[in-house]
């Protein structure tokens, strides 16, 4: 049987590889696609199956949150212009019980309609028509700063603010803080360099890998909800301070 023994092995040889061509990791994590649009989801389930993820998916809000309770996914793509339960209702759904990582698809122009999203918890936004390649590569991006990268287990501290950074926790005089992973992100980068002014674009880029031209105003979203989990007042601030026309800073502490 030398001849069934060789093609047998050239199987092998062949299906190791394809494996060898795909994240591992990633073929375990899985995306919940919610939007009314079956074109949409057909498109967006297609390039996220051929990236290695696992997909699945729901028409309207009520099924998305059935689907979320039963699968739970690592990962949610929702549209905000739901039938019935839109998409705002379903984010505070999720919120409420879960810290999943939430992209929101929007056909709204105006940048008050998208931003209350990422008031309500959400992690990122793109904008209807878009391309399913920059999907997949916010979800990519959105993942990697939700699971962290803990190279070193450091704590650090200051005027009262903790973040342990490789469990991903933080505090304020020994109280919990519940905060998204963007938020999370964007106060360690700020605690870790008290006094230095960021731009919008420099704290869009160290926190999400890659900056997306006329999102640097999402960080004002992302700042006001760290302030008022801090307990902070944008007009006498204790931690975060508004530099006028620049961006931000975490105020030194007092000597």
């Amino acid at each position: 049987m030398p001849h069934l023994r060789a093609r047998r092995s050239s199987r092998v040889e062949h299906l190791s590889f394809l494996w060898r061509g795909i994240d591992v990791k990633r073929m375990t994590q899985k995306i919940l696609v919610v939007d009314d649009e079956a074109e949409i989801v057909r498109l967006v389930r297609a390039y996220l199956e051929r990236a290695g993820f696992a997909v699945v998916t729901a028409s309207e809000g009520r099924q998305a949150l059935a689907v979320f309770r039963h699968e739970r996914p690592n990962l949610v793509v929702l549209d905000l212009n739901l039938p019935g339960m839109d998409g705002l209702d379903v984010c505070r759904a999720l919120r409420r019980d879960s810290d999943v990582p939430i992209i929101m698809l929007t056909a709204r122009i105006e940048e008050t309609d998208r931003l209350i999203g990422l008031e309500m918890g959400a992690d990122d936004y793109i904008v209807k028509p878009f391309s399913p390649r920059e999907v997949v590569a916010r979800v990519r991006t959105v993942l990697r700063r939700s699971e962290g990268t803990p190279v070193r287990p450091d704590v650090i501290s200051s005027a009262g603010v903790t973040l342990d950074l490789a469990q991903r926790a933080a505090s304020l005089n020994d109280q919990e803080l519940d905060l998204t992973t963007m938020e999370f992100d964007l106060l360690a980068l700020l605690v870790q360099h008290p006094g230095q002014v960021f731009t919008r674009l420099q704290l869009l880029e160290q926190t999400q890998d890659a900056a997306y031209e006329g999102y640097e105003r999402t960080i004002d979203v992302h700042i006001k909800n760290l302030r008022k989990k801090l307990g902070d007042d944008s007009q006498e601030p204790r931690f975060i301070e508004t530099i006028r026309g620049v961006g931000y800073r975490f105020m030194r502490e007092a000597a």
